[in-house]
């Protein structure tokens, strides 16, 4: 559906992206992730046709994407401010892509009525977007995007401006629905939580290039690499030595899994993987805090020696602040990160 062959962007001397290679299926949600300047809404931007490429090519359903205007493309934009138009009431935002394709009234009112009822908001046609709250004026954006039948649907942070719970709410609606319409969908966001929790793919990008791509349970049982498991949130990353199925890093020996990369690497080790064991059976660490997470309690750890370390504890298993521990690794939550790419010049 849609594909990007080297696709680059240069702002005067700066590379915004960098020789993109990415392909988009037919009905697949793909999420973009990175932090503020990785060039996420920049390669939204390059495929709209609203950013000509410096290089490279977009292709949609096979076909060149050179010169054809954004109106042209055949896609759906929602951003993050919405962008509804204040002078025209629920009915005339969502009728407005229809009329401009020149879609005969009736059929535009049958589609208007269609898309707010699956969107949550049944009947409003004849509300002012004005009156409507944030999530309400987010789902007849969403509604005036699908309205003209696209065939790929772009997103840029479009929950951004939502309080944290309406986001969850709506993020587990908007997939439902992508998957009852069958839509195809490119999203940005910097959101880990709302990408792993919408997309069939997670793309993370760094600087304009690709880190790493794959679904949401590769991505975060397996970072390709220590920027992106930082990005991802782990904390708990050191050099090591690896040699069998073991490593010596500043917090001792931990073990990895078989069949591991040998030699001088970086490991994760996930909170999850520490686990308290018998004085005098693992690695001497003080509590040092607690910072409850719902489920459980993130609890950092200070070692005689080496790095902070993050553990996770069930609610009823928790260490209390300042007591003394030791603890030992589980294989099976570690994982051997691969190398850096090497940076630009």
């Amino acid at each position: 559906m849609l594909t990007l062959e080297g696709a680059t962007v240069r702002f005067g001397d700066r590379t915004v992206l960098e020789a993109v290679d990415l392909a988009v299926a037919d009905h697949e949600i793909v999420c973009l992730l990175g932090p503020s300047g990785s060039g996420k809404s920049t390669l939204l931007r390059a495929v709209a046709g609203l950013r000509e490429l410096d290089a490279g090519r977009v292709l949609l359903d096979g076909a060149d994407q050179a010169g054809v205007p954004t109106h042209r493309r055949g896609v759906g934009l929602m951003f993050q401010d919405h962008q509804l138009f204040p002078q025209k009431d629920v009915a005339g935002n969502v009728a407005f892509g229809p009329r401009m394709h020149g879609v005969p009234k009736a059929e535009r009112a049958a589609r208007v009525e269609e898309l707010l009822g699956l969107v949550g908001l049944p009947g409003a046609g004849g509300r002012s977007v004005a009156a409507l709250s944030g999530g309400e004026q987010q789902r007849v954006a969403l509604a005036r995007a699908l309205a003209p039948r696209p065939r790929l649907l772009m997103l840029d942070e479009p929950l951004g401006q939502l309080d944290r719970g309406l986001r969850e709410r709506l993020v587990v609606e908007l997939r439902e629905l992508f998957g009852r319409l069958g839509t195809t969908v490119l999203a940005v966001t910097h959101d880990q939580g709302e990408a792993f929790a919408l997309a069939d793919r997670v793309v993370v990008l760094r600087d304009g290039r690709i880190a790493q791509s794959g679904t949401p349970v590769e991505v975060w049982r397996r970072p390709a690499s220590e920027f992106v498991a930082r990005f991802l949130g782990f904390e708990n990353v050191v050099p090591a030595e690896v040699s069998g199925t073991g490593a010596a890093t500043a917090w001792g020996r931990v073990p990895v899994p078989e069949g591991s990369p040998q030699g001088k690497r970086t490991l994760l080790v996930r909170p999850a993987g520490v686990r308290v064991v018998p004085a005098g059976g693992g690695l001497a660490c003080r509590v040092v805090s607690r910072t409850f997470r719902g489920h459980h309690v993130s609890v950092l750890l200070r070692p005689a020696d080496g790095p902070p370390l993050e553990a996770e504890f069930p609610l009823g298993e928790v260490p209390g602040e300042g007591a003394e521990v030791a603890v030992a690794f589980r294989a099976e939550d570690v994982v051997v990160l691969g190398a850096e790419p090497q940076s630009r010049s």
